[in-house]
Order: structure tokens, then sequence, then C-alpha cells
């Protein structure tokens, strides 16, 4: 069986289910590494990485889809809810600009308080006051989901709007695992697969970028994850088909047990590289495979060993925080793990003016 494996990643053939399930259970961690090695060398050079700085720009926390794994939000009422002000915003903006980073990521949850012309105005304002000099992730799948149905609006219509307000980006998060039967234990009020994937296919057809994103270390079962990643596979088929870009990446993660009703106890960091292999050799079709510092730290970086090509350096996220991540800002250190598996990391510029800025640096 892993010859015949072997053979076809050598060949540029595409594994079924069956041998992904194989290899799971029967591979060693070099044969997997040493596979989605030589996927990963299909799109990238094989001693080259990229990197982005970032942060997460948790607007508000109040929440009603009441996640059993989520330690961050609050319902309506609560004392400690919030939304926080644009001035708030822009002040964490401007933080990480001064220190060289261009991406911001906005997360917050199902607030029945905050429909469209919130979000018009809080994404409008941004593009004006910073034009080309950053780029966003307005908002993940679900909750543009959740703000369209709030505010009357087909997804199209929701987009739309936005798009017009500035937003280019819309984040693949709310995946977690894409499968009914785990949504229907753990966040039964965050929408079907099909309603999730169908968002996916809106934000793309408006013109828009996407992710695709995956958490694992729930108490998902390995058919859970195979379910997830064909569910991925099958929808960047489409979407290449049709003649549009997919999605632009793919990042899996680890859940972090900490300080919510869920609870349990996280899986190890050989788990995560494992799986990390996995979906870099299954999706096939999605040039960037990306690795977690934000769950991971140090052990993220390993992961460009086993398929992954770039990784972000996050400079907050309250979110995954709050459930026991640890934020390591000391950008050199970090970069240096990446130097010590083996990869020179660059940074990837996200914003248009940034992106001139280091063409320019480079000729």
């Amino acid at each position: 069986m892993i010859d015949a494996i072997t053979q076809k990643v050598a060949n540029k053939e595409r594994i079924t289910r069956q041998e992904a399930t194989w290899l799971w259970h029967n591979a060693d961690d070099e044969t997997l590494a040493e596979l989605a090695s030589r996927v990963r060398a299909r799109y990238h050079k094989p001693d080259r990485a990229t990197y982005l700085l970032m942060r997460i720009i948790n607007y508000t926390n109040i929440c009603v889809a009441k996640c059993d794994y989520c330690s961050f939000y609050r319902l309506p009422r609560a004392k400690d809810g919030y939304v926080r002000s644009n001035e708030w915003i822009y002040s964490k903006i401007d933080e990480l600009i001064e220190v060289g980073g261009d991406l911001f990521g906005f997360n917050g949850g199902f607030n029945p308080a905050l429909k469209i012309e919130y979000y018009e105005d809080l994404f409008g304002s941004i593009r004006q006051k910073y034009g080309e000099t950053i780029e966003f992730y307005a908002m993940t799948v679900v909750e543009l989901l959740y703000v369209a149905r709030l505010s009357k609006l087909s997804t199209a219509e929701a987009v739309d709007r936005l798009k017009k307000a500035g937003v280019r980006w819309i984040t693949g998060g709310g995946a977690e695992i894409l499968d009914d039967e785990f949504r229907k234990r753990h966040s039964p009020l965050k929408y079907t697969v099909q309603e999730y994937m169908d968002t996916q296919k809106a934000i793309l057809d408006a013109g828009l970028k996407t992710t695709g994103t995956m958490v694992i270390g729930f108490d998902e079962t390995l058919e859970e994850r195979l379910n997830h990643l064909d569910t991925v596979r099958n929808f960047q088929d489409v979407e290449i088909s049709n003649g549009g870009p997919g999605l632009f990446s793919f990042l899996p993660w680890t859940y972090k047990p900490y300080n919510n009703e869920l609870g349990g106890k996280e899986i190890s960091s050989q788990e995560y590289l494992r799986h990390l292999a996995l979906c870099r050799i299954y999706l096939d079709n999605i040039v960037h495979v990306r690795a977690s510092v934000l769950t991971q730290n140090q052990n993220a970086l390993v992961g460009l060993k086993y398929g992954a090509d770039d990784f972000d350096i996050p400079w907050e996220d309250e979110v995954t925080q709050m459930a026991g991540a640890v934020i390591e800002k000391d950008v050199a250190q970090i970069l240096g793990y990446a130097k010590a598996a083996g990869f020179d990391a660059q940074y990837r510029p996200v914003a248009a003016a940034s992106a001139r800025r280091c063409k320019a640096a480079q000729t």
C-alpha cells in the first residue's frame, strides 16, 4: 500500500479517502512528512516559506451561538459584554502597523444588536482611513451568514454591500469540523455544512477572497475529519473547474480546552503534525497550507517539514488566548524556529502598499 501511495504522489496523482485512512493508521511520521513535502514542492520551493504579521481584532464578545467549545462569548446583557468603538479598533490597527504588520482579522460572534449597517460603517471607515496600507479579513463565513439573516438579506446581497464598503476578504472561520453530526453535538446554532459552503461560494462568486480552516482535537472521529477534507477538496475542484480561484489557503489548528463548557485535553503536537501532513497530501488542489503558530507555538514551525508553506505570527487573539493559547511576540525568535527547521521565511505582504514596498526593496 505504501508503495502504491508513494508512486501516486510521485506521479502527481490524487490519493483516495481509503488511502488517506491507511496512511493515518499505518504510516510513520517520517513517511507522512516526506509525502507531504513532495506535494508541497508542486507549488513551493522546498527550503522557502512565507509568513504574515497579523492581529485578530475581537470587536465584540457578545454571541448567541453558544458553542460548547468557546471560552470567549458572553450572552446579551452580560455585565462584561462589549462592542468596541471604532477609535479603539483604530488604536489596535495603529499598534500593529508600528511593528510592521499589515493584516487584521475581525472575529466577534453572533451579536443580535449588530446588523449589516454596523459592518458597512466599520469596514468603510477603516478602508477610508487606511486605504491600501493594510488589509483585513472582515469577518468569518459564519458571521457573514448570521448577519445576512439578521438583516433580512440574502447572502449575496450582504456580500455585495460589504464589498461596496471596501471589504475584499472573508476568512473561513467557523468551520471547525465540517460534519453535521459534529456540529449538532457542539454548535447546533452555527449552521449546517451545506449552508457554510454555500456562503463560501457566494463570497467567491462576488469576487471576494476566502480561505479554508479546520480545528481538530475535540471529540471528532477520523471519519469526521475526512468528511471535512472531502468537503473542502470537492468544493475546490468545482470552483477551479468553473474558472475561479477557489480557496486561497487552508489552515488547520488545534482546539484549546480551557475555560469552556466542553473542556477535555489538548492533543499532542505529534498528532497535529501528522494531521497537517495528511491535509497537505489530501488537499492537492489548494496552493497554500498554513501552520498555526497561535495554537502550536514553536512546534508549528516544525510543520514546515510536514507540508506547510506559510504561517502567521499573531499579535493578539482574545478568543484563543482565553481558551489557553500563549502569544509569542518575538518575531526574530519565531523566524529562528523556522530557520532551525531548515527554512528561509520571507514576509508575505497582503496589503497593496506593503507589497509595493517589498517589491521595490527587492529590486
